[in-house]
C-alpha cells in the first residue's frame, strides 16, 4: 500500500503554488466565518481572486479543496519509536490540535457527511488519508503486545478510532475550547481506563461484553 495519502492535487509538479495557497487560506477564512455550507466554490474563487476553471484544474470538488485546506498530508513520521505510552500520548493530543483548529471544526461534520453519501470520495477524503498512519500504529502496537508493554488484543484501528472521535465530537459537536484539558483527560482515559484499580494493584476486574458482569479470567 502507499506509504504516503494520495495527493488530491490535479496538476502534480505543473501548479503554481502561489494559487494553491491562496485557494487553500480561502477556504480555511471561508469555512469560519460561514462555515461547510456556506463555503462554495464560487465564495473560494472570489476570495482567493481566482477563477472557477483554477480551481477544477486543481480539485475535483468542494470537498477535496476543503480536506487539502484542512488536513496535513499524513507520512509515516507522524508514528515515531517513542515508549507506547507516550506515543499514544503524543497522537492524542495531535489529533485534539488536528480536529480542534477553527476551520476544522466547521470542515469535519461537512466532510463526514459527503463521505456517507459517496464511498468513492469516503475512500479518497478518509481512508487514503488514514492508511499511513493506521499502517504505523498497527506495528508499534504489534511490537508494544511482543515487548509485554501493552496487553493482548489492542486493535490499532479502534485506538485510533476513540482517539479520533472523541477529539471531533468533543470540538466540533460540543464546542470544547479547552484543547489541553481535553487531550489530558483523553489520554488518562485511553491509557488507564475508567474502573479503579483493585487493591493488589492488578488491573481491574475483566467485564462480561454487553451484560457489565464480571467474568473469571
Amino acid at each position: 500500500m502507499s506509504r504516503q495519502r494520495r495527493a488530491q492535487h490535479r496538476l502534480g509538479p505543473q501548479r503554481n503554488p502561489a494559487i494553491d495557497e491562496a485557494v487553500l487560506r480561502a477556504t480555511r477564512e471561508l469555512l469560519v466565518e460561514s462555515g461547510y455550507a456556506g463555503t462554495s466554490i464560487d465564495a473560494i474563487a472570489a476570495r482567493a481572486g481566482v477563477g472557477r476553471p483554477a480551481i477544477y484544474r486543481r480539485w475535483a470538488s468542494k470537498a477535496h479543496i476543503v480536506h487539502d485546506a484542512v488536513y496535513p498530508v499524513m507520512e509515516s513520521e507522524n508514528v515515531s519509536d517513542l515508549e507506547i505510552g507516550a506515543e499514544i500520548a503524543r497522537l492524542t493530543h495531535g489529533a485534539v490540535a488536528l480536529f480542534g483548529s477553527p476551520a476544522a471544526r466547521e470542515a469535519v461534520p461537512g466532510l463526514m457527511s459527503e463521505g456517507r453519501s459517496s464511498a468513492t470520495l469516503r475512500q479518497t477524503l478518509v481512508t487514503d488519508q488514514l492508511e499511513v498512519i493506521r499502517e504505523e500504529l498497527g506495528r508499534r502496537i504489534s511490537q508494544a503486545i511482543e515487548a509485554g508493554e501493552l496487553r493482548e488484543g489492542v486493535d490499532p484501528d479502534v485506538l485510533l478510532d476513540v482517539v479520533a472521535g472523541a477529539a471531533i465530537f468533543a470540538q466540533s459537536a460540543r464546542d470544547v475550547q479547552d484543547q489541553a484539558s481535553l487531550a489530558a483527560s483523553l489520554v488518562d482515559i485511553v491509557l488507564n481506563g475508567v474502573l479503579p484499580r483493585r487493591a493488589d494493584g492488578a488491573s481491574p476486574e475483566q467485564l462480561e461484553p454487553n451484560t457489565g458482569r464480571g467474568v473469571n479470567t
